[in-house]
Formats: C-alpha cells, sequence, structure tokens
C-alpha cells in the first residue's frame, strides 16, 4: 500500500540518552506552496538535533514533510512550525531547522529557527 501524507510525528526511544550526541538530516526535495501566488516553492530543510529521552522516526518525517507539498506556508512560517513539531514530537535537548528556499523573483531565503530545552 502507498503511503500517503501525513502532519502526524512519531518518536521512538533514545537508546543513549546519558549522552549528548548530534543527529543531523537534510530533506533536500521539500516543497510548498506561496499562499499569495499558490506557486510552488523548493527548499532544503536541515536539521540538527540533541536527543533527550526520545528519537525522531524517519519515516513519519518523510510523510510530515510531504505534506506541505499542496499547504501554502510562508517560509518564515514554515521553518518555524516545522521546528515546533519536532520540538513537541520529540523534546530534543537542542534543535535548530534551517530552511534554504531557492530563488523567488531574485531572492533566495534562509530562515534559521532554533530551539534549546530550559
Amino acid at each position: 500500500m502507498p503511503s500517503t501524507p501525513s502532519r502526524t510525528l512519531e518518536a521512538v526511544p533514545n537508546a543513549h540518552p546519558d549522552r549528548d550526541y548530534e543527529v543531523a538530516m537534510t530533506i533536500p526535495e521539500f516543497t510548498c506552496v506561496c499562499p499569495i501566488t499558490g506557486q510552488p516553492d523548493f527548499a532544503t530543510i536541515r536539521i540538527r538535533y540533541v536527543p533527550d529521552q526520545q528519537l525522531v522516526e524517519l519515516k513519519s518525517l518523510k510523510l510530515y514533510m510531504w505534506s506541505y507539498r499542496d499547504a501554502g506556508a510562508f517560509h518564515e512560517d514554515v521553518t518555524n512550525r516545522i521546528l515546533n513539531d519536532l520540538v513537541e514530537a520529540c523534546a530534543p535537548r537542542r534543535m535548530t531547522v534551517v530552511g534554504e528556499f531557492l530563488p523567488r523573483g531574485g531572492i533566495t531565503t534562509v530562515v534559521r529557527a532554533s530551539y534549546a530545552a530550559p
């Protein structure tokens, strides 16, 4: 059965919660649409985090990213929404999400959003 987009992010137990280590993921084919023009926006999303008790489950991350394909979103908003959803799903010690959007109207946008646990 083919997979379908989903806004549900899942987490799995971290086998090494006693150690700080960094997980880095790159999603080079992220797409969403401009909420004003309806035209597609293309980006590379980079996620770096130090997990605590949970890790992001990768298939759910793939389906989550796919769910933005037809969603209208400004670059700044979508980058922050991704960070918020990931933090909610896995409660990391630290996380940064960077959205590197391809040029639109001659302007390249890079948005960096970060979180650190209190």
